[in-house]
């Protein structure tokens, strides 16, 4: 009994040796595609500054200084559900990983079987057969390394939800900083044109007494009466703006905005929110480390690559070994009875001979997949790059436009005075000053406008840099496994 059990495990332990010795992959050597862009950015020499921290080195609270929006993207990274969902399915990953990984050992099991079969001949009784043991069931020995590409594969995908996640969460940072302006700037504009109301109405008043006694014409009561009312036009858009707004920032915390949020004075507020305006976009080659969704498109590369590994080594043989060691006998009580012990070894070698060009065929659909993922991966890059590019672009000719705007509705402020004082005196008729109202009315809101493309060119340059990650609160993640 011991020469028997001696020689099963010289057997099983050279079939083992043999399979982790013999193994090879057949996964293509992975070359990292060149980036289908230009070597730098439109605008690099005037965005080089030196010694300026980069963009992925600047922790989002330390962006956005806010105490007000910090707290909203902080309930956002804690709610979100599309941030949730991301997390989650890094865990279905990392699950499917694991189970790749586990094929790559063999599963024992603990076996007990029992039969009684009538004998072939009359009266010849019936056949007993009991066994109990362990087993080995179908464990595939990876000669051609195809278990290993597709655990290779299953790697990557679990990698590439790891930068998904990141991704996400970038952009929910972003989106949260967006959402807040745009709210803050329908705040703004509201309280201007509420002010706007208030002085338009106190003009028909007046325009009305005038009116009524013959020192003015119906002309002059009907168009301030016009004007009246687009300003009322102007702030029922406005609230509907704000409400769409609103409701878009709800959904991106995930829970209702805080009952405790200041709205006081949101222009000046618009005015005072302070961002870092002049980020380093650095050189295109950077995009590739620093922006999470071109390293998962990259991962996304490398899965397919290792694909087509496990679809090579099919059209080699498939070799599995069924084993199993225990006792067996004719009777239940003879079980576990000096002299019941046994073992089994059965390898087999599968040779695909004729598939009807299966495995062909799965060998073309995983390069083509590599292929696609190629394409996906530049397309990536590609993405990142404008995006880069359009930010750094609108950066400088935001500012003169804000400045510019500035300027002009400094310049309708004093022609608005004049005209009332003209008008006052008799000087100029009341369309002039009607004219002047509408053009500071409308001035005065390109400017808050003219802010916010600002505010939130800043914050589209810090995403597009890879800004806004922060591992900070987040459950950090169990060690990836290999």
């Amino acid at each position: 009994m011991a020469d028997r059990r001696y020689t099963f495990l010289r057997s099983a332990t050279a079939l083992a040796a043999a399979a982790a010795v013999s193994a090879c992959s057949m996964i293509p050597t992975y070359e990292r595609p060149a980036a289908p862009v230009a070597p730098a950015f439109p605008t690099a020499d005037a965005d080089n500054a030196a010694g300026q921290p980069r963009a992925v080195e600047i922790d989002w609270r330390s962006y956005f200084v806010d105490p007000q929006l910090q707290r909203l993207i902080a309930a956002a990274l804690a709610n979100n559900r599309d941030l949730r969902v991301a997390a989650l399915n890094i865990e279905q990953a990392r699950a499917q990983f694991q189970i790749r990984r586990a094929d790559q050992f063999p599963t024992v099991s603990a076996q007990a079987t029992g039969s009684r079969t009538p004998a072939a001949t009359a009266g010849g009784g019936i056949t007993s057969a009991y066994t109990v043991g362990l087993a080995v069931t179908s464990y595939e020995l990876d000669f051609f390394g195809r278990v290993a590409s597709l655990k290779e594969a299953a790697l990557a995908q679990y990698l590439a939800t790891e930068e998904a996640r990141k991704t996400t969460h970038i952009a929910l940072v972003a989106s949260v900083a967006t959402g807040w302006l745009n709210l803050l700037t329908d705040e703004a504009l509201l309280q201007l044109t509420r002010d706007t109301l208030g002085t338009r109405e106190e003009s028909l008043r007046l325009t009305k007494l005038r009116f009524d006694n013959g020192a003015s014409s119906e002309l002059d009561y009907r168009q301030a009466e016009s004007l009246t009312e687009s300003a009322r036009v102007t702030l029922a858009a406005l609230q509907r703006q704000r409400v769409l707004d609103r409701n878009a920032l709800e959904l991106l915390l995930g829970q209702p905005l805080p009952a405790d949020l200041s709205f006081a004075d949101a222009a000046n507020a618009l005015n005072g929110v302070v961002m870092p305006a002049d980020l380093p976009a650095g050189l295109p080659s950077e995009l590739l480390t620093n922006r999470p969704d071109i390293r998962q498109a990259e991962q996304q590369l490398l899965s397919a690559n290792a694909n087509i590994g496990a679809a090579r080594a099919a059209f080699f043989p498939r070799i599995t070994l069924t084993t199993g060691v225990g006792t067996a006998s004719n009777h239940l009580s003879g079980l576990f009875e000096s002299g019941s012990y046994g073992w089994t070894l059965a390898p087999q070698l599968v040779l695909p001979i004729f598939d009807a060009g299966r495995n062909a065929a799965g060998l073309d659909s995983a390069k083509v997949s590599r292929d696609i993922a190629v394409a996906q991966y530049e397309k990536a890059i590609q993405t990142a790059f404008r995006e880069v590019a359009d930010a750094l672009g609108s950066r400088a000719t935001l500012v003169e436009q804000s400045r510019a705007q500035a300027a002009q509705a400094n310049a309708e402020g004093v022609r608005f005075k004049l005209s009332d004082l003209r008008y006052r005196n008799g000087v100029a008729n009341y369309l002039d000053l009607l004219d002047a109202q509408r053009s500071l009315f409308t001035a005065q809101q390109a400017v808050l406008q003219t802010r916010l493309l600002q505010l939130q060119n800043q914050v589209a340059l810090y995403r597009a840099l890879g800004g806004g990650w922060s591992d900070a609160g987040v459950p950090a993640a169990a060690a990836t496994p290999r």
